[in-house]
């Protein structure tokens, strides 16, 4: 049985999210494939992780039998986010851009699970070659050629980190333009929202069912 981490970072649930309703169909496509699968999920936005502490990050350079019991603590935390990862046979994560940049709270499941000599900074990182699914939503277009191109630091962050770092195996969906609807000043961009939203669905879908079905073989 094939198993998938899927974690959300939106502050907002269901709908209100465009995030999350593509995350859904991925999800949902994945088990309707592979019923018997397992997914772990995780809310970060309404069951946030821990920030690195320095107890944390100290603790990942040092012997394990030095550790002090606030590090010992704060090791075994960050070891439970990177089991996660490494048991993950796919991952899917919703990012959507706020002010520029990954939520927070995404950031700081990264820096848990971003462990030289481990997870990254090696030659085969523990969870290398994981195929990662990453929904990158945001309110505009940062597409290259529009104005807002070198204002795009999710993917480029995420390709650096997932990709580069962790040698995951990286593919985005990228649903844009989503404040369209509820933004007069965009209100000639709904179609390009609407055609955006529906192709996101549309490769959520068709992705989480190929890689369901390519995993539980």
């Amino acid at each position: 049985m094939a198993t998938l981490l899927h974690l959300d970072s939106s502050v907002f649930s269901g709908p209100a999210s465009a995030s999350r309703t593509v995350t859904d169909a991925f999800r949902q496509a994945w088990q309707e494939q592979h019923p018997e699968g397992t997914v772990v999920y995780r809310d970060l936005s309404a069951d946030p992780v821990p920030h690195i502490s320095a107890d944390a990050h100290v603790a990942g350079f040092i012997d394990p039998a030095s550790h002090s019991p606030e590090q010992a603590a704060a090791f075994a935390a960050r070891v439970q986010l990177i089991e996660e990862l490494e048991q993950a046979d796919a991952i899917l994560i919703g990012a959507p851009m706020y002010n520029f940049a990954i939520p927070s709270t995404l950031k700081a499941w990264l820096d848990n699970v971003i462990l030289f000599g481990r997870t990254a900074g090696v030659e085969t990182p523990s969870a290398k070659g994981t195929p990662v699914t990453v929904v990158a939503s945001r309110g505009g277009s940062y597409a290259p050629g529009t104005p807002r191109e070198a204002m795009e630091y999710v993917q480029n962050y995420l390709e650096a980190v997932l990709r580069d770092a962790l040698g995951l195996d990286l593919d985005f969906i990228v649903p844009e333009l989503t404040m369209a609807p509820s933004n007069p000043a965009m209100a000639e961009l709904v179609p390009l929202y609407e055609a955006s939203r529906a192709q996101a669905l549309e490769s959520a879908a068709a992705k989480g069912k190929e890689l369901a079905a390519r995993l539980a073989a």
